[in-house]
């Protein structure tokens, strides 16, 4: 009895040793902080921000459409609170328009065939790119060719970026048509993906003659002055509209908003029109559905007259 009383004593002690120790390292604290920690609090709710898709076709290759739209996509994210933006580059053509028809981007910028058909696929158009004039076609040829005239491209191949590109492929297709050329049978179509490879194409000598557009071409030979020692654009369609810009029709009308006002002012300050300008553009612009109705009439004439479009 006497030795278990004196455990729970020696117990007991040990106990209040700790029990100061903890209230003067407390103490020592608040006579040092001036206040003893508490909790804060907040009324305001920690969101994860929504993820929006923003699709771009094909311009460029993958890897080069990032490094052009990618700040400006990063941009809206920085600009809009509680949106997240993401932008989205496609292998090819078929793979960007496979994903826009299926509703997969909540934003896109499509070409403007694609703009229209898109309508049809739960979307609406809200702006479109400026300078309507550079939306046209040009055909490229090597200095050192023979080429002279459009019927010395008889019996030739020529180069396209895809069959549903407008500004690269059907008005190039188109304005062969209107010269005289029967594009299913007087020459070899090659399909090659992107502008880059079409460039590239009449380059290297693959093909007699290349089709791409102004933006695609002046882009790439800043970037490889050779090309201009070597290709000349031999000829050039008439313009139609530029890129469309749109959105699905489900996503917020207040988003749809913050994109547009801030899409729309780029070229407002130094290092939007930065941007812009590595796209060959000055900028962007408002526009709705019926700003596209010109590309059905053409649409319409192209498939009467050159080819169907798949």
């Amino acid at each position: 009895m006497g030795q278990a009383f004196h455990k729970f004593t020696n117990y007991r002690l040990i106990y209040c040793i700790t029990l100061v120790c903890v209230l003067s390292v407390e103490w020592s604290c608040k006579a040092e902080n001036g206040k003893v920690y508490e909790p804060q609090y907040s009324n305001k709710p920690v969101l994860n921000p929504q993820l929006y898709i923003f699709g771009v076709h094909p311009l460029h290759n993958p890897e080069r459409l990032h490094e052009i739209f990618g700040p400006i996509i990063d941009y809206l994210s920085e600009q809009i609170p509680n949106a997240s933006f993401q932008l989205e580059a496609s292998r090819n053509y078929a793979d960007f328009e496979k994903k826009l028809y299926a509703g997969h981007f909540h934003f896109a910028l499509p070409n403007p065939y694609q703009t229209v058909v898109s309508l049809k696929h739960g979307y609406k158009v809200f702006g479109k790119m400026a300078d309507d004039e550079n939306f046209c076609g040009i055909i490229l040829i090597r200095k050192d060719s023979k080429i002279e005239q459009i019927s010395d491209l008889k019996g030739k191949s020529v180069s396209y970026p895809a069959p549903t590109a407008l500004a690269a492929t059907m008005m190039p297709q188109y304005f062969l048509y209107a010269s005289g050329i029967n594009v299913n049978k007087d020459i070899e179509n090659q399909y090659v993906g992107s502008q880059e490879s079409s460039i590239m194409s009449v380059y290297l000598g693959n093909t007699a003659a290349g089709a791409t557009w102004p933006p695609a071409w002046e882009a790439l030979k800043n970037e490889r002055p050779e090309l201009s020692r070597d290709l000349i654009v031999k000829w050039k369609t008439a313009p139609l509209i530029n890129n469309g810009l749109v959105v699905r029709l489900d996503v917020d009308s207040a988003l749809t908003k913050q994109v547009a006002t801030i899409l729309f002012s780029l070229h407002t300050f130094a290092e939007g029109r930065n941007w812009l300008k590595r796209m060959e553009l000055s900028s962007f612009e408002k526009a709705d559905n019926k700003r596209f109705d010109v590309v059905n009439d053409f649409l319409k004439v192209f498939q009467e007259n050159v080819r169907t479009i798949d």
